[in-house]
Protein backbone atom coordinates (compact mmCIF):
# COMPACT_ATOMS: atom_id res chain seq x y z
CA UNK A 1 0.00 0.00 0.00
CA UNK A 2 1.31 3.44 -0.94
CA UNK A 3 1.14 6.19 1.69
CA UNK A 4 1.00 9.89 0.82
CA UNK A 5 0.92 13.10 2.85
CA UNK A 6 -1.96 15.57 2.69
CA UNK A 7 -0.90 19.17 1.95
CA UNK A 8 -2.17 22.27 3.79
CA UNK A 9 -4.73 22.67 0.98
CA UNK A 10 -6.01 19.09 1.35
CA UNK A 11 -4.21 17.92 -1.78
CA UNK A 12 -2.55 14.55 -2.25
CA UNK A 13 -0.38 13.15 -5.03
CA UNK A 14 -1.59 9.86 -6.44
CA UNK A 15 1.47 7.64 -6.86
CA UNK A 16 2.57 7.28 -10.49
CA UNK A 17 2.13 3.49 -10.56
CA UNK A 18 -1.49 3.77 -9.41
CA UNK A 19 -2.19 6.54 -11.97
CA UNK A 20 -0.69 4.36 -14.69
CA UNK A 21 -2.67 1.23 -13.69
CA UNK A 22 -5.99 3.10 -13.57
CA UNK A 23 -5.34 5.31 -16.59
CA UNK A 24 -5.63 8.51 -14.56
CA UNK A 25 -4.41 11.43 -16.65
CA UNK A 26 -4.73 15.22 -16.25
CA UNK A 27 -8.39 16.18 -16.55
CA UNK A 28 -9.76 12.85 -15.28
CA UNK A 29 -12.72 13.10 -12.95
CA UNK A 30 -12.47 11.22 -9.65
CA UNK A 31 -15.34 10.48 -7.29
CA UNK A 32 -14.81 10.31 -3.51
CA UNK A 33 -17.13 8.13 -1.41
CA UNK A 34 -17.07 7.70 2.36
CA UNK A 35 -17.40 4.08 3.47
CA UNK A 36 -17.31 3.88 7.25
CA UNK A 37 -13.92 5.28 8.24
CA UNK A 38 -12.46 4.93 4.75
CA UNK A 39 -12.50 6.89 1.53
CA UNK A 40 -13.08 5.09 -1.77
CA UNK A 41 -11.87 6.89 -4.89
CA UNK A 42 -13.49 5.97 -8.19
CA UNK A 43 -12.34 7.03 -11.66
CA UNK A 44 -15.62 8.42 -13.02
CA UNK A 45 -14.44 9.68 -16.36
CA UNK A 46 -11.23 9.30 -18.28
CA UNK A 47 -10.32 12.11 -20.63
CA UNK A 48 -8.62 10.89 -23.76
CA UNK A 49 -5.72 13.20 -24.45
CA UNK A 50 -5.94 14.86 -27.83
CA UNK A 51 -3.10 15.37 -30.25
CA UNK A 52 -2.42 18.43 -32.34
CA UNK A 53 -2.99 16.49 -35.56
CA UNK A 54 -6.52 15.53 -34.38
CA UNK A 55 -7.59 19.11 -35.08
CA UNK A 56 -6.18 19.23 -38.62
CA UNK A 57 -8.78 20.50 -41.09
CA UNK A 58 -11.21 21.81 -38.46
CA UNK A 59 -10.62 25.44 -39.42
CA UNK A 60 -11.36 26.28 -43.01
CA UNK A 61 -10.97 29.67 -44.69
CA UNK A 62 -13.26 30.13 -47.69
CA UNK A 63 -11.76 33.50 -48.65
CA UNK A 64 -10.11 33.63 -52.02
CA UNK A 65 -6.57 34.88 -52.33
CA UNK A 66 -3.78 35.04 -49.81
CA UNK A 67 -4.40 36.66 -46.44
CA UNK A 68 -1.71 37.79 -44.05
CA UNK A 69 -1.98 38.33 -40.33
CA UNK A 70 -0.74 41.90 -40.75
CA UNK A 71 -3.83 42.66 -42.82
CA UNK A 72 -6.24 41.49 -40.15
CA UNK A 73 -7.94 44.27 -38.18
CA UNK A 74 -9.15 42.91 -34.85
CA UNK A 75 -11.35 45.92 -34.08
CA UNK A 76 -13.06 45.68 -37.48
CA UNK A 77 -13.66 41.94 -37.04
CA UNK A 78 -15.20 42.56 -33.59
CA UNK A 79 -17.51 45.23 -35.00
CA UNK A 80 -18.61 42.85 -37.80
CA UNK A 81 -19.27 40.10 -35.26
CA UNK A 82 -21.34 42.48 -33.12
CA UNK A 83 -23.34 43.55 -36.21
CA UNK A 84 -24.05 39.91 -37.08
CA UNK A 85 -25.57 39.32 -33.64
CA UNK A 86 -28.23 41.93 -34.21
Amino acid sequence: MAAVTVSDKGQVVIPAEIRKQLGITPGCRLGFHIEGHSIRVVVERNITPSKLEDGYGMLVCHASGTRRLSGFDVAHAMREAADDRG
